[in-house]
């Protein structure tokens, strides 16, 4: 299958393929509240994308332009999506459990010229365009409200190929505060769609046949990138079935006849932990890709339910990803993957020197010699020396600590960079930190990672209060609001550790594998647990 101009121009060649096959759908118990169908053709979502792309240009979008999106991970996403994509418009997808301020951050750093969401968000980006200082245009539901457009004031790179332009613009934490903002072009959209069809022959999709559950949000690219993308060159059904919830999972896949399904690891447990029944090993789905399944859990899932689950790496910048495609899987390790045809990975030294096979350096990626980055991300928006940085030597350094074995299977260590990774969501330390340091009750923070046995990580802060203020769990409590008020609900602390002083090196760098010399036990004095108070409220 050859590369189109972009994406929306593949989405409209497959249409017409696939025009009487189901592309997007939602379990029944959604589809009222959502007020959508249970289910759309190719061909009906194809006439609604061509609607949306002409009320659009009729309001002025035009190429070059670049539109906020918040439509939560609902099938009215996909439709605006590929209607802007036509036009050659770049989206920024926005995740609106974010605070005001990290939502307006992301708003004017990337220069967007108007939002468009949901009725039940508008009170919300309302705020966040507010808070921007810039007159936004900010709509409902559609292109209607968008007469006047707000234009940055410096004219966006040209470009010259259709295929090269940007088509999404996804932020993702750094280890250094801000979020940075990955933009994506045609060409990493379709690659990562397209790499879908290298699996091999016992994991590939059954051409128009398949029904793919992801539930994961659409500004990640696993959901806005690869499971759309899968579904377009395939001709498979999308299966979107909203926030994750264990109680739900099997009678949504029952319901909407999902043959496979994407995970992370925090799902494997707390589907294990709900109760047996004689369905487990008849769910009809043949296979599950993802990732951070505990390697204590992988065989004990898989024997009741009957579901492989097959780990695969990848990231943002990246689009491609690797997976572990052959036996043995290894499931009682961390194994991530093997590259497939179009990606090269291997694991380096710290002067970019390959190690020996079985020893730990970081893992690196590139499409080829001759092309390193195509297919990547084109780079982080605004910050050209971050990406050079990040393609050091020609490949792209993933800050992932892993293995290499002698047949070629990648497996996971632990992560270079500074970032805690809660139930798939990585949170920057330095941007807790930041929150934190500027609170009156705080003399000294750092913040750091520790193990979880629900979310992988959670976030520990290790605080010098101000002052004689008392070092109790009102204090913590105190702290952790302050966090909450300034971040979204899965980033404040849900440990926090007061200490009289932090190791620090002679440069006055904190040597934060130092704070826990024999490791973190949670029943250490000065520790407070407040993990209860992490409460996702919309």
């Amino acid at each position: 299958m050859e590369l189109q101009n972009s994406l929306y121009d593949l989405f409209c060649l497959q249409a017409q393929t696939f025009k009487k096959n189901p592309f997007l759908a939602v379990p029944r118990r959604l589809a009222d509240s959502w007020e959508t169908e249970r289910e759309t053709s190719f061909g009906d979502a194809f006439t609604r994308v061509q609607t949306l792309k002409s009320q659009y240009a009729a309001q002025g979008i035009t190429e070059g332009d670049r539109v906020a999106l918040a439509f939560e991970s609902r099938p009215e996403f996909v439709y605006h999506y590929l209607a802007l994509n036509g036009l050659g418009v770049c989206i920024v997808p926005l995740n609106t459990d974010l605070a005001v301020d990290e939502l307006a951050y992301q708003l004017g750093h990337s220069d967007c010229s108007a939002v468009v969401c949901l009725p039940s968000l508008q009170p919300l980006l309302a705020q966040c365009v507010s808070a921007t200082g810039r007159e936004l245009a900010l709509s409902i539901n559609g292109p209607e409200g968008l007469e006047s457009l707000w234009r940055p004031r410096h004219a966006h790179e040209p470009v010259t190929r259709p295929v090269d332009r940007p088509a999404a613009i996804l932020y993702t934490s750094g280890t250094t505060g801000r979020p940075k903002g990955c933009v994506l072009t045609n060409v990493y959209t379709q690659e990562a769609a397209l790499y879908n069809l290298r699996l091999p022959p016992h994991l590939a999709f059954e051409v128009g046949a398949e029904r793919q559950m992801n539930p994961l949000p659409l500004y990640h690219m696993n959901a806005m990138v690869n499971t759309l993308g899968s579904a377009i060159v395939t001709g498979s059904c999308y299966v979107m079935s909203g926030r994750f919830s264990a109680t739900n999972w099997w009678n949504d896949i029952a319901d909407a006849r999902v043959t496979r399904f994407k995970y992370l690891g925090i799902m494997v447990p707390a589907l294990l932990g709900q109760p047996e029944t004689e369905r487990d090993q008849h769910s009809g789905v043949k296979v599950a890709f993802g990732a951070g399944v505990d390697p204590t859990l992988h065989e004990r899932f898989e024997q009741r339910f009957g579901i492989p689950l097959i780990e695969v790496w990848g990231m943002t910048e990246t689009g491609r990803f690797m997976c572990v495609d052959r036996e043995p899987r290894q499931i009682h390790t961390r194994a991530c993957g093997r590259p497939l045809q179009g990606l090269q990975a291997r694991v380096v030294d710290d002067h970019g020197q390959e190690v020996p096979d079985g020893e730990t350096g970081e893992l690196v990626v590139r499409h080829s010699a001759e092309n390193p980055r195509y297919g990547f991300f084109s780079g982080y928006l605004g910050d050209p020396q971050a990406t050079e940085k990040a393609w050091e030597d020609g490949w792209f350094h993933s800050g992932d600590l892993c293995t290499r074995s002698h047949d070629g299977l990648f497996t996971f260590v632990d992560r270079k960079k500074n970032i805690v990774r809660r139930s798939g969501e990585n949170i920057s330390s330095a941007e807790v930190e930041a929150v934190l340091a500027a609170c009156p009750l705080v003399k000294q923070v750092a913040v750091t990672a520790v193990p979880d046995a629900l979310r992988d990580e959670e976030v520990l802060a290790c605080v010098i209060p101000a002052g004689d203020v008392p070092r109790d769990r009102d204090l913590a409590l105190s702290l952790h609001r302050f966090a909450a008020e300034r971040l979204a609900y899965y980033k404040p602390p849900g440990w926090v550790y007061f200490v009289n002083e932090l190791p620090i090196t002679g440069t006055q760098k904190v040597q934060k594998h130092r704070i826990f010399p024999q490791g973190f036990q949670p029943d250490m004095p000065g520790l407070y647990d407040v993990r209860d108070q992490k409460r996702w409220n919309k």
